[in-house]
């Protein structure tokens, strides 16, 4: 095995250990198509997917067909419902460590050294893969709207999680290998300005579709006001946060130093984004406040709600704490990546800089835009 890692290169060994896997499970499923594909794929990766893109709380294979759950009977099944179990996560997670594992090996391969710069080269890629998660929401309301998909499936699915987090990886590998491409044939001076001028076209066309919905679509509107007050109160609360740290503890930004702010602001999009869009979509034009799609956000405000009297959550929310969670989670991020973190292990440090980020505006930038494209 070492020597052939050796000889033909750890990335194409992972690549082809990668195929394998891959023919082994469509093998196995076309061999076995009930046990493994209906039972096991579609029941707890595929069919998760079809009812969320649909907005189903359950969909049942009947015979073939995939119909919702309140239409199937009993005899039907198996039923899948939207999210994850202990079944997909068996499979997600070994899923990403490979992926994680072809990254590392491809950073190594690609021989990158700027890694700061691409840091910031990737940034509006994370605000993408938001965007385009709000795509599919407003397919949901096509859906319930007209009783038809604007985006059919199978191509709808790519932008349901967890398969469009592939998706847009996929995506910013193709641009960060292009970009690097340019730099090293003297095309451009430094990879992160095409990186980073890709990711804000792919952002921009993909707020111009949902723009379009708004203004010709019953099922989507715009609420400008609501958009601005979003960025307007994470803008103001991470200068708050980074003038508290400078002026009481400039040495937690010591590692991160501007990328820092990044890293706070990403959070507190998210959080403020939760804020508006669970307790005060209604003052910005909405029919009602928008419900939590994610447990934690459930959790935060179902505890508010137990702890505080009703007079009070009347006059401040229930989603408040979550703003000063994720606060707090970002800078206790901000330090914890220290110099002596980025001096040891400057590709992994960034790598793992990159994904802190993702995870806060990833989300954040679709709790936001599915407010201000009321979807």
């Amino acid at each position: 095995m070492y020597e052939r890692i050796e000889r033909y290169g750890p990335l194409k060994v992972w690549a082809a250990a990668v195929l394998a896997l891959a023919a082994a499970v469509a093998l196995a499923a076309y061999a076995f198509p009930q046990r493994v594909y209906i039972d096991i794929i579609w029941q707890y990766y595929w069919g998760p997917v079809v009812a969320d893109a649909h907005g189903w709380s359950e969909v049942a294979w009947a015979g073939g067909e995939q119909i919702e759950g309140a239409r199937a009977s009993p005899s039907d099944g198996p039923f899948a419902e939207p999210g994850y179990t202990f079944v997909s996560y068996a499979g997600y997670i070994p899923t990403l460590i490979l992926f994680v594992i072809g990254i590392v090996l491809l950073i190594r391969r690609l021989d990158i050294q700027r890694y700061r710069a691409g840091f910031y080269g990737l940034f509006p890629f994370m605000l993408f893969g938001g965007a385009l998660r709000v795509v599919e929401d407003s397919n949901v309301a096509a859906y319930r709207e007209t009783g038809e998909l604007a985006i059919e499936l199978p191509w709808s699915g790519l932008l349901i999680s967890p398969l469009i987090y592939f998706v847009v990886f996929v995506v910013a590998l193709v641009a960060l290998v292009v970009s690097i491409w340019l730099e090293r044939r003297d095309v451009v001076s430094g990879y992160e300005y095409p990186l980073f001028g890709i990711g804000a076209t792919l952002l921009a066309t993909t707020l111009a579709y949902l723009s379009y919905l708004a203004a010709v679509k019953p099922y989507a509107e715009f609420y400008g006001l609501l958009l601005l007050t979003t960025l307007g109160g994470a803008t103001l609360a991470t200068a708050i946060v980074w003038l508290l740290i400078d002026r009481l503890a400039p040495w937690i930004n010591d590692g991160t130093r501007y990328m820092g702010i990044v890293v706070i602001w990403a959070h507190a999009v998210d959080g403020v984004a939760n804020v508006i869009g669970l307790d005060w979509a209604t003052a910005f034009g909405h029919a009602s406040n928008l419900v939590p799609k994610h447990p934690i956000n459930a959790a935060i405000v179902d505890l508010t709600g137990s702890l505080l009297p009703q007079y009070v959550t009347d006059v401040t929310g229930q989603a408040w704490p979550f703003l000063l969670v994720k606060l707090a989670a970002a800078v206790v991020v901000v330090w914890i990546f220290n110099e002596e973190v980025f001096e040891e292990s400057p590709r992994y440090a960034y790598l793992l800089m990159i994904t802190v980020v993702a995870v806060g505006l990833g989300p954040g930038t679709r709790d936001m835009l599915r407010a201000t494209f009321g979807v």
